[in-house]
């Protein structure tokens, strides 16, 4: 099978010759400019034959036009460094405007997404990462507390810019089709988790300015939904409309693999622990969660990947244990 006709094959629930595998991680000091984020993921892609492309950006990107000023860190390995928040009281909630998404940062992503597309030719689906609306303010505040307090005290000015910056989530998810992207990985970031937001509070500000995004790109075969963080709304969210789920299995307080599987009739994706197992230098551990997750689902609408993105310094013995976990013949026995 060609890495497409796997990656597709495993979202339909068709048999495949084996799981499709991926990992993701920033370069942090490359993703400042579209040439060298390009270069940067088409460099991990061929090292390690990913079957699927899932587009590591700049987190910050999603918030820069709306004025969130960041710094590099003096790390590489660390995210960059909140310089000046675009929103810093309630009454700049209102300048939180749809945006244009051909210029700007926004734009620097299609074009690096335009570059991937071209080099690889079609040879492998790529999805691009979409924050949602909330996750997106709360770059923009540059704080979670701040967001919540807002939501809170300001419940109408928040709905209204979450509105504009769904809208433009919206002209930027269906640009990112138009860019060679198969769909888009939607991110809650921290707004999946009960840690941060109730599901009353989830219903109010995130579903109905999430939909809307994903509406916008329901014709694409390859959309997935990013549930992340500890005990995750998952069980309360598949109802989305997307071609898979994807969570940390090993997050406490989080779905199983199987428990969600046999609830829904789309993919799901992850099996390995991104911030403990690949993050130490442990294939043999990589391998053993790898193995459990193609057993427990029976290689049956499954893609084999770490539940988040991994630190940039993983070690590069457990990337290669991950690939090659999946290139075993796909066991036929589960669902």
């Amino acid at each position: 099978m060609t890495k497409t006709e796997r990656v597709l094959s495993a979202l339909r629930g068709e048999d495949v010759d084996r799981v499709p595998v991926s990992a993701w991680w920033h370069d942090f000091e490359r993703e400042w400019s579209a040439p060298a984020l390009a270069a940067a993921t088409l460099e991990a892609y061929r090292k390690y034959d990913w079957d699927f492309i899932k587009v590591n950006p700049r987190a910050t990107y999603y918030a820069e036009d709306w004025g969130a000023r960041y710094v590099m860190a003096a790390d590489a390995n660390r995210q960059p460094l909140l310089h000046e928040p675009g929103v810093s009281s309630p009454e700049q909630l209102r300048d939180v405007r749809p945006l244009d998404v051909t210029a700007g940062a926004y734009a620097e992503q299609l074009d690096a997404l335009r570059i991937i597309a071209r080099e690889i030719s079609g040879e492998a689906p790529i999805i691009q990462t979409v924050f949602s609306p909330l996750a997106v303010l709360s770059r923009i505040t540059g704080s979670t507390k701040y967001t919540q307090k807002l939501m809170r005290e300001h419940a109408h000015e928040v709905a209204m810019a979450l509105h504009a910056i769904s809208q433009t989530l919206v002209g930027y998810s269906s640009a990112c089709l138009n860019a060679g992207a198969a769909g888009i990985f939607f991110a809650t970031v921290e707004w999946g988790s009960a840690d941060f937001i109730t599901i009353d509070e989830y219903e109010s500000f995130c579903r109905p300015f999430d939909l809307p995004v994903l509406d916008a790109v329901g014709e694409a075969p390859f959309n997935v939904f990013h549930v992340c963080r500890e005990r995750n709304h998952l069980p309360q969210l598949m109802d989305y409309p997307v071609a898979a789920f994807h969570w940390d299995v090993h997050g406490a307080g989080n779905p199983s693999l199987t428990g969600t599987a046999s609830h829904t009739d789309k993919a799901v994706m992850g099996g390995v622990s991104h911030n403990r197992t690949m993050a130490e230098p442990a294939p043999a551990e990589v391998a053993k969660q790898a193995e459990r997750a193609i057993v427990e689902t029976g290689g049956k609408r499954f893609l084999l990947a770490p539940g988040c993105s991994i630190e940039p310094t993983t070690p590069e013995v457990n990337l290669r244990t991950l690939a090659q976990a999946a290139r075993r013949p796909t066991p036929r026995a589960g669902r």
